[in-house]
C-alpha cells in the first residue's frame, strides 16, 4: 500500500503530539507509541496498492508550492471502527474547499492506481488526524474523559510525503525530490 500524506508544520505537529501525550499519560494506546521512526502527525489524502507509472511525478508537481503550506483546522473528535469491536479515535479536519479540491486533484493524478482504498476516495473520505491505535470500548470512554471537548486547533500542513507499507520507507513529495531515506523521528 502507498499513501499520499500531508505533514504538519512544527508548531502544529507539537500541538497534536501534546494530545497524543495526554492519552499516553492516561495509559491509553496513543499514537505516541507508534515505533516507526518516521511516524508523525499527518493527514492521509490517498492510499492505494500501487501508483501507476507517472503518478508520483504528477503528485510531486501538484504538491509543490504554492499548494503548501495549506491552512487547516482540527475540530471535534471522531471514532472509527477498527477490527472486531475496537475503535480508533481521531481529531476531525474541517473540509475546506481548498482541502477538498487538493484531495480530488491527488486522486485525479493517481489515475488508475491499483487497489485504491475505498475510504480515501472522493465522496467517501472523512479527513482526520489520528490520535489512538485500536481502543477497547471502555478505553474509548476513558479517552473521551481525558480529552474532554478539545478546542478547535488551527494549523498548517507544510510538507507532503508518500509511505510505502511494503518497504516501510517514506518518500518526500512536492519538492521535485523523487525519493529520500526514512524521515528521522521527531520526538
Amino acid at each position: 500500500m502507498r499513501t499520499v500524506e500531508l505533514t504538519c508544520d512544527p508548531a502544529f505537529d507539537h500541538a497534536v503530539r501534546e494530545v497524543w501525550g495526554r492519552l499516553a499519560e492516561a495509559g491509553l494506546p496513543s499514537l505516541t507509541h507508534n515505533p516507526h521512526p518516521a511516524h508523525r502527525p499527518h493527514l492521509t489524502l490517498a492510499a492505494a496498492g500501487h501508483f501507476p507509472p507517472g503518478a508520483q511525478e504528477r503528485i510531486d508537481a501538484l504538491l509543490a508550492p504554492p499548494s503548501l503550506p495549506l491552512p487547516i483546522r482540527l475540530s471535534g473528535l471522531l471514532s472509527f471502527s477498527a477490527r472486531s469491536r475496537r475503535r480508533v479515535l481521531a481529531w476531525g479536519v474541517v473540509p475546506t474547499a481548498e482541502l477538498l479540491a487538493l484531495h480530488s486533484a491527488v486522486w485525479e493524478a493517481l489515475g488508475d492506481a491499483g487497489e485504491p482504498h475505498p475510504l480515501y476516495l472522493p465522496g467517501r473520505w472523512m479527513p482526520h488526524m489520528g490520535l489512538t491505535r485500536r481502543l477497547e470500548p471502555e478505553q474509548l470512554v476513558t479517552a473521551l474523559d481525558v480529552l474532554g471537548r478539545l478546542p478547535d486547533l488551527p494549523g498548517a500542513l507544510d510538507a507532503a510525503r508518500s509511505y510505502d507499507t511494503g518497504t516501510r520507507l517514506t518518500l518526500q513529495l512536492g519538492s521535485g525530490v523523487t525519493g529520500c531515506p526514512p524521515e528521522p523521528s521527531t520526538g
